[in-house]
């Protein structure tokens, strides 16, 4: 017994790497004292510790406790981290995450959340532009999870209703776009190897990155 409440002691669950963090978080109480004591900024998590569908696991270790101990929501994941989190994982591990319908909606849903606290207000000041974006593999329309973003006045607003016509429209696979938004491929690379599709204007979607300031991974 007294072996076990050192495991899940909130000190000793910020040692663990891997597995065994792994492990700490899928048998740790989301109502337990250790659970609300606990920092998600300030846990071991590193993909390149896990095996292909650990990482799914531990994502949804995180989205279990978040339930009652909200310091686990990947809301309050610092963006440096987030970034990191998302650029470290192997594209096996991003499969895995996105064959999991409830994650990939979680997922993506972050990351859209979070554009618009990344948009660049003096280069998007005189920019009015919607862009619809068409995630494959989804259950919505076509086969796609659709994703509105409309810049305009230098901010970026997010929704999954189709609202605008669209300046451009932008389909792409989660993990290609899990890699555009960390810094780990470019549009123009995706697009020439053809993992990218853009309609509309593709001068305004080469550049569109360069409205955001987003985070780089750590």
């Amino acid at each position: 017994m007294a072996d076990h409440t050192e495991m899940t002691s909130a000190d000793r669950i910020t040692e663990l790497r891997g597995a065994a963090l792994l492990d700490a978080l899928e048998r740790l109480d989301p109502l337990s004292p250790e659970a609300h004591a606990l920092n998600v900024n300030e846990l071991a998590l590193d993909p390149a510790d896990l095996r292909k569908d650990d990482f799914r696991r531990l994502l949804n270790a995180l989205l279990r406790l978040a339930t009652h101990a909200p310091a686990f929501d990947l809301s309050k994941v610092e963006p440096a981290r987030f970034a990191s989190l998302v650029a470290s994982a192997s594209r096996a591990q991003l499969e895995s995450v996105v064959a999991d319908r409830a994650l990939r909606e979680r997922l993506l849903d972050e990351i859209f959340a979070r554009m618009g606290a990344h948009i660049r207000p003096d280069r998007a000041r005189d920019l009015q532009a919607v862009v619809h974006w068409r995630l494959s593999g989804g259950t919505g329309e076509g086969g796609f999870d659709r994703y509105e973003t409309a810049i305009a006045h230098g901010r970026c607003t997010v929704s999954r209703e189709m609202r605008s016509p669209a300046r451009v429209t932008i389909t792409i696979a989660p993990a290609d776009f899990f890699r555009l938004i960390t810094h780990q491929a470019t549009p123009a690379v995706l697009f020439v190897t053809g993992r990218i599709k853009v309609k509309g204007d593709l001068a305004f979607a080469a550049g569109l990155i360069g409205f955001f300031d987003l985070p780089h991974p750590v």
